[in-house]
């Protein structure tokens, strides 16, 4: 990227790209799988569904299309955006380009949570029911003990909270280890949690992360201006009147509570908080304001994009969803990292 600002017009450009890049990753996660289906079949069904038209589909290819495939598409879609704003408002807040969803302990709290879920079960064949509910418990306790530690005080600044979430993630994956070797025979299941997935998405799912992801995506993108007065730093902010403390404050509180709702229905999917804002950052520039909206549509269609690979590159099987956008999203990290150049984040 040259010394000049990216133009309005390429700012538009990369954001209609983007939309066309969502809608052909949505459109995918409901044609493509087992059972093939064509796109304009499945469009048609959608219009009939409205009182447009009539629809060519099975009743077998609805049942897959709407039951099956939409959820998980729209679940991915949610997972991916928040995922996405949520790593770009962490790297703005925190002024670091490594930071992610994850930095303050949501991992490590929801994946002791899970572990405990699972491990309680017992040596039966299923995951309980209320592991959801213990991983999203144990993210936000993770989180807020992270906040008390490092970021109570008045005289409390980001590089703490970094290292308060260091510490805090530690110990919580410390007991989780303890755990799994409480019961071995649990091991393989709490790693496919933890490698996430979107194979038990439902509607009801759908419906319960979505309140979580629109409110705080929304504080999360309103939050743009400010994080770009702290990009300058924490005292020259106060000076023109950011009130830094509750910024930070509000942002990590959205950040993690989304995230948190993220992971405790889908597991732990990493790299998308961290390549997502790189990226497009590389597109339009580094002002948060233009990087947090469209990091939610990118991350959105790369998350669809990545679960589509997932359910039908080893059809039947499935490959864990985290291990698919490692495998696409370190080589493209260490890519991004080799071609750009030194910035103030």
């Amino acid at each position: 990227m040259g010394a000049n600002p990216p133009t309005r017009r390429r700012v538009a450009i990369v954001a209609m790209l983007s939309i066309a890049g969502l809608c052909v990753a949505a459109v995918g996660g409901l044609v493509i799988g087992p059972t093939s289906i064509s796109a304009w079949h499945v469009i048609g069904d959608a219009f009939s569904r409205v009182g447009i038209g009539h629809s060519r589909l099975s009743a077998l290819q609805s049942t897959i299309v709407w039951q099956l495939r939409a959820p998980r598409m729209v679940l991915g879609l949610f997972a991916g955006a928040m995922l996405a704003v949520a790593g770009g408002t962490y790297q703005g807040v925190f002024r670091n380009p490594l930071a992610d969803p994850y930095l303050l302990g949501v991992a490590a709290g929801a994946g002791l949570g899970a572990t405990f879920a699972i491990v309680d079960v017992g040596h039966g064949p299923g995951t309980p029911t209320w592991t959801p509910l213990l991983a999203f418990v144990g993210a936000m306790t993770a989180v807020t003990v992270t906040w008390l530690i490092g970021g109570r005080s008045m005289r409390s600044n980001a590089a703490t909270l970094i290292l308060a979430g260091v510490a805090v993630s530690s110990l919580l994956t410390s007991a989780q280890t303890f755990l799994q070797q409480q019961s071995t025979g649990s091991i393989a299941r709490v790693y496919i949690w933890l490698l996430g997935s979107l194979a038990s998405a439902s509607w009801h799912s759908v419906w319960m992360v979505l309140p979580y992801v629109a409110v705080c995506a929304v504080v999360c993108v309103a939050a743009g201006r400010a994080l770009d007065v702290m990009s300058v730093g924490e005292d020259e902010s106060r000076s023109l009147g950011v009130p830094v403390r509750r910024v930070r404050f509000v942002v990590i509180a959205a950040s993690s509570l989304g995230t948190a709702a993220i992971v405790s229905a889908v597991g732990l999917i990493g790299f998308v908080g961290i390549i997502v804002p790189h990226i497009v950052r590389l597109l339009v520039g580094t002002s948060y304001r233009r990087i947090l909206p469209i990091s939610v549509i990118v991350g959105a269609a790369f998350l669809v994009f990545a679960d589509t690979i997932a359910r039908t590159v080893m059809a039947p099987s499935e490959l864990p969803l985290g291990v698919v956008t490692a495998l696409v999203g370190a080589p493209v990290f260490v890519l991004i990292l080799s071609l750009r150049r030194p910035v103030a984040v």
